[in-house]
């Protein structure tokens, strides 16, 4: 991976996903010993939440409730 004449990188698809790098999320650069961090400008619970705000309405099935519990539990 090389870094641009504009000092851009591509982040991995991979890690991307791993972390919750959406796009327009807010990243921090930070110095560590011999290394760059990169990190979520959120802290965990706003990424939680931030997640769960995007995913809000995404489901588009006909299930009931009931039917995906059953779903979920077997048939014990």
């Amino acid at each position: 991976m090389r870094i641009t004449s504009k000092g851009q990188v591509t982040i991995p698809h991979r890690l991307r996903r791993a972390f919750g790098l959406l796009p327009n999320t807010e990243v921090i650069f930070e110095a560590g010993e011999d290394c760059v961090v990169l990190r979520s400008r959120l802290s965990r619970r706003e990424f939680v939440r931030e997640r769960l705000r995007r995913a809000r309405g995404a489901g588009t099935g006909t299930r009931t409730t009931d039917e995906v519990m059953q779903m979920t539990r077997g048939d014990d």
